[in-house]
């Protein structure tokens, strides 16, 4: 399958930067697949006065893994480990707000040293006013936990160790 000419993807990113503006957004991602190796992902946002301009670098997207560029918790930095690359890492399937109990003053889903089946649920991140709860996705038992309820958390990062 041809790959797209730069003019074509200029042309879409300028669309999204009218379609940011005349709808009054102040952040707006896509990823626009053309086939099996060949892919562009564009994120537009307002720029934020005190924030250095940034120049739009087209990269290749990984196919199979999702990103582990998400910043090490700050547990991970004392071990000198990036939680991100543990092979037991349960990653963030979404941008939200996590909350480690189904309400509050309810106990917590799973504490360190519990043992989880696939499917069990982890956690909950809100996003859009939407309650998306996070399964396991593997069994085991759960030797850290990464994020703090109530706290943000964006696409790819660390959320907990399953052993």
């Amino acid at each position: 399958m041809p790959k797209t000419t730069h003019d074509d993807d200029v042309a879409f990113i300028k669309a999204l930067a009218e379609l940011l503006n005349d709808n009054d957004l102040t952040e707006l991602q896509v990823k626009r697949d053309y086939g099996e190796d060949d892919s562009l992902n564009v994120r537009v946002s307002r720029r934020n006065e005190a924030a250095a301009p940034q120049q739009y670098m087209p990269q290749p997207m990984p196919q199979s893994a999702p990103p582990s560029a998400a910043p090490p918790a700050p547990v991970a930095a004392a071990q000198g480990e990036d939680p991100a690359s543990h092979p037991g890492a349960v990653t963030s399937p979404m941008v939200g707000t996590v909350y480690t109990q189904a309400e509050p003053g309810a106990p917590s889903f799973v504490s360190v040293g519990d043992q989880v089946n696939e499917g069990d649920t982890l956690l909950i991140i809100e996003a859009m006013k939407t309650m998306n709860h996070i399964p396991a996705p593997r069994g085991g038992t759960v030797k850290r936990i990464l994020v703090e309820d109530g706290g943000a958390v964006e696409y790819g990062a660390p959320l907990m160790i399953i052993e």
